[in-house]
């Protein structure tokens, strides 16, 4: 039988090639793990305030402190109010001929609104001028019998009882004469009511009747409705715990309502506030307030929602730091400073006033501070910071910073 031999397989031997793709991948490798670590710790760089490559220096944007007087002002929804309201209907009865104007058109008081047809009311007043001309007629033989009589009564020629006849006869002409003249006088004013004019100057609304419908005398459906805008006033309410500031500030003559609508594309407006009501609403527990505005462009319109701001009082020579700078804490409220050293002190304030924007403070807080007013969350107090360029900011309190971060 022939033998046969087994041999083992051979190793397997590594390429220059296979070697040079581990080198490849093991270099992939390192880039990827340098970038990593230089991602990772691009914040510690070098920058304005830092001390070094490898500072942690909290980042912040800072503002300054100022000495200002301070505003105490109430920000509130108003609402547009027309000074009159008049309702148009007809004050006779007949059909309307014509209406001489356009709907929403300004119109002034007198002027011709609606014609309601006239003719019969002119029968009616050339009806009672003609009975006038009857009785003034029998008036007249009224007192020439009269005259007579007493002639005769002088000779004794009549008796008494004749001469009080023609005396009653004259005063009874005379009184149907005063009837007519006031039958004259109705009849002449029913027609004149036929042209119905505007009651005051305002813009008119829709025409509710169109000519050709017959109206009722003084009935209770409008022909058109006029609202005067010009001037026209914003009714608005503040809280009862302003009311000592409100009357204060209104005895001395200064308490004075803004509208400002620049940002819907119109124009700030300010009126002094002329009415404050005699009773605080126990259900809501404000108080209301109106101020008379010309509105002479016509752009508040009754019903329309305003954003009004009334001014109570001010505090002389605040302290005075952006809202955003103000913080909360446990122990209440406080403001990080930033020293000379660039490093966050803790300084515990107290807000007499906010407006929105600003805050005017009392406490370890001094003019000219800078306060930070961004990354307050990375801030440790007695901690390194470094100020970054601020952004734009809005707040009156701000000031630019640059020179300081440049430092």
């Amino acid at each position: 039988m022939e033998e046969r031999q087994i041999f083992a397989p051979a190793a397997p031997v590594r390429t220059r090639r296979s070697r040079g793709l581990g080198w490849l991948i093991g270099g992939a490798a390192l880039v990827v793990v340098l970038t990593s670590f230089a991602y990772l710790n691009r914040g510690t760089g070098s920058a304005p305030g830092q001390r070094g490559p490898l500072s942690t220096a909290a980042p912040v944007q800072v503002a300054l402190a100022l000495r200002r007087d301070m505003p105490v002002v109430e920000r509130t929804i108003g609402t547009v109010v027309a000074n009159t309201t008049v309702q148009v209907t007809s004050r006779v009865q007949g059909v309307i001929d014509s209406a001489h104007f356009t709907e929403g058109q300004f119109v002034k008081t007198g002027d011709l609104l609606f014609q309601v047809d006239p003719r019969p009311f002119q029968a009616a007043l050339a009806q009672a001028r003609a009975q006038l001309a009857k009785d003034e007629a029998l008036l007249k033989n009224a007192q020439s019998s009269e005259k007579r009589v007493r002639s005769l009564s002088a000779q004794h020629l009549v008796s008494p009882e004749e001469l009080d006849t023609a005396v009653a006869a004259t005063a009874s002409a005379t009184a149907t004469i005063e009837a007519d003249q006031a039958a004259v006088d109705l009849a002449q004013l029913n027609l004149d009511y036929t042209r119905i004019r505007a009651a005051v100057a305002g813009k008119t609304g829709p025409i509710l009747v169109q000519p050709g419908n017959t109206v009722a005398a003084n009935g209770s459906s409008p022909l058109v409705t006029i609202t005067q805008v010009r001037p026209i006033k914003v009714s608005f309410s503040l809280p009862q715990s302003d009311l000592p500031r409100i009357q204060a500030r209104a005895r001395a003559g200064g308490l004075v309502a803004a509208i400002d609508q620049s940002d819907e594309g119109g124009e700030a407006f300010s009126a002094p506030v002329d009415f404050v009501s005699n009773h605080v609403d126990d259900a809501s527990g404000t108080i209301e307030l109106r101020a008379t505005f010309p509105n002479e462009d016509a752009s508040l319109v009754p019903g329309q929602l305003v954003d009004v701001t009334v001014e109570l009082s001010k505090i002389p020579n605040a302290t005075v730091v952006p809202r955003e700078a103000v913080n909360t804490s446990p122990d209440g409220l406080f403001v990080y400073v930033v020293d000379g050293e660039s490093h966050a002190v803790q300084k515990s304030v107290k807000v007499l006033f906010d407006d929105g924007k600003d805050d005017a403070i009392e406490g370890g807080v001094s003019p000219g501070d800078r306060v930070i007013v961004d990354g307050q969350l990375r801030v440790v107090p007695g901690a390194a910071v470094f100020v970054e360029q601020p952004r734009a900011v809005t707040s009156t309190a701000v000031e630019d910073v640059s020179a300081t971060a440049a430092e």
